[in-house]
């Protein structure tokens, strides 16, 4: 059976001091509402800042299904990258996630398909488990191009990966016109591409993995939609952007199932 995801994208945002303060309610909620007792027993995610990540995970310890990950990892093990962090780093920290290909990283700097499937080859070599993003842009869906933007994606960033290295990999499915825009895509939109991103899992591996691959949908999910859109078969969870910065309303969203 596949797993249920709540994801926390705290993008760039929050002080050191706010985030802390934000982790620690979002552990005190956990610990109050444990994750595991809830419906579709959800795992919850929060890809914090790089400078937050140490502290964020520490305060995670112990508590069940609550972890952290990073917003990015560099495609070499280490050298002379000024400002870069590696995948070693990361699991250094006790990081056991990461985000891979988010569509800000692909418009604001340029990654491409090649360089997100390096990207995913590093973290596994790392025991890192890669979220991997996915989605068209607002000109492609009118085009009628969305799925073959998406399918190419997959191919190229993921589809290279041996059964074992891809039971690894989440998919965060991600409108990208969706995104800080406040227009969410229709249960049925969201529904429609989930299920086609499951069916080109079938065709590339097997029905069972297809099966029980995590596909997230990202794309101005809050508090007021998580339950319509986490109804649907093929979305099993959210990878959240700003709702997730307010520990009440990640919390909503935690208990949408």
């Amino acid at each position: 059976m596949r797993k249920k995801i709540v994801a926390g994208n705290w993008k760039m945002n929050l002080t050191l001091e706010e985030g802390l303060s934000l982790s620690k309610a979002i552990a005190e909620f956990a610990k109050t509402n444990p994750l595991d007792k809830l419906n579709g027993s959800p795992k919850v995610i929060m890809f914090t800042p790089f400078i937050h990540l140490v502290s964020v995970t520490e305060s995670t310890k112990g508590i069940n299904q609550l972890e952290t990950g990073a917003q990015n990892c560099y495609i070499e093990e280490k050298g002379a990258f000024t400002g870069e962090i590696s995948a070693k780093m990361i699991q250094s920290a006790g990081v056991k996630n990461v985000l891979v290909g988010h569509s800000e990283r692909r418009a604001y700097f340029g990654e491409t398909n090649e360089v997100l499937a390096k990207k995913v080859e590093i973290a596994l070599a790392n025991n890192i488990n890669p979220m991997y993003c996915c989605g068209e842009v607002l000109d492609e869906r009118n085009a009628g191009n969305h799925f073959n933007v998406v399918k190419e994606q997959l191919e190229k960033g993921l589809f290279w990966l041996s059964e074992e290295e891809f039971a690894k990999v989440v998919i965060a499915y991600e409108p990208v016109w969706a995104i800080g825009t406040g227009v969410t895509a229709s249960p049925e939109q969201a529904q429609e591409m989930h299920a086609y991103i499951r069916s080109l899992v079938k065709d590339k591996y097997n029905e069972n993995i297809a099966e029980n691959t995590t596909i997230l949908y990202g794309g101005s999910c809050n508090a007021k939609n998580a339950s319509e859109l986490f109804a649907n078969p093929d979305v099993d969870g959210g990878l959240i952007g700003g709702a997730s910065l307010k520990a009440e309303d990640f919390g909503a969203i935690i208990q949408a199932y």
